[in-house]
């Protein structure tokens, strides 16, 4: 069975989105991100992808408060990205609750860092961030953006011992268009990870396409938050 993983981005604390990765467009959903994981918990849901974007642009974890407060008052299983970029920032989100962190930027720019906590931490517990522009990987809350290829990226990191990969292609996020299901295919095609596919989820189709092609997880942000899939769908397609 895929697992459905909602979203929840925060700006100064708040619920929100973006398209494609442009601060500019950001867009507030709700202003207390626990009502939102309560809601998604309240239907069935059991897992959630909680990203920290003022520690994606500090470059470190900012907003982690909001972390400790779903971790404490929910249920749910939280993979935790946005300013992992040290062993303190690591420490502080499994403290604060994520089951899961996600390294992105640090997987890119500091590769021993980062493998590093993969082999202290283990691959259940830490997830590669494979995020890309025309296949490019990008870093840094996708403001810089890399000459490295993410299929080539991933299936390196495979070879260390990476388990877990989300990868968004970023054209698609928050786009409402459908998710990069070519690219994916070639992931499955060329590795063994456990694929999660996040960007462009519009409707069930497209989580009955993404299960087809045998992704893992499905990350699902602005078309919950705009009512293109309702949350009580969201707990028929996982009965």
């Amino acid at each position: 069975m895929m697992r459905i993983i909602p979203a929840i981005d925060i700006i100064d604390g708040k619920c929100v989105r973006l398209t494609k990765g442009d601060y500019s467009t950001r867009k507030t959903y709700r202003n207390n991100p626990l009502d939102a994981a309560k809601e998604f918990e309240d239907h069935g849901i059991r897992y959630l992808h909680l990203v920290d974007l003022d520690g994606a642009k500090s470059k470190h974890i900012v907003n982690h408060r909001v972390l400790h407060d779903i971790a404490t008052k929910t249920s749910l299983k939280i993979d935790f990205g946005g300013g992992i970029k040290s062993d303190e920032d690591v420490r502080i989100a499994f403290e604060n609750g994520a089951g899961q962190i996600t390294g992105g930027s640090i997987a890119q720019q500091q590769p021993p860092l980062f493998k590093r906590w993969l082999a202290a931490y283990g691959a259940d517990k830490i997830i590669l961030g494979a995020d890309s522009h025309h296949r490019k990987i990008a870093t840094n809350g996708w403001q810089q953006q890399s000459e490295e290829d993410v299929v080539d990226f991933i299936s390196d990191y495979e070879k260390e011992g990476v388990r877990y990969v989300i990868c968004t292609d970023i054209a698609k996020d928050g786009m409402l268009e459908g998710p990069s299901t070519d690219l994916y295919k070639e992931i499955l095609a060329k590795t063994n990870v456990q694929l999660i596919a996040s960007g462009g989820i519009t409707s069930l189709q497209d989580l009955h396409s993404l299960r087809e092609l045998g992704c893992e997880g499905a990350i699902i942000g602005k078309a919950i938050y705009e009512g293109k899939i309702q949350l009580s769908e969201l707990r028929e397609f996982l009965s």
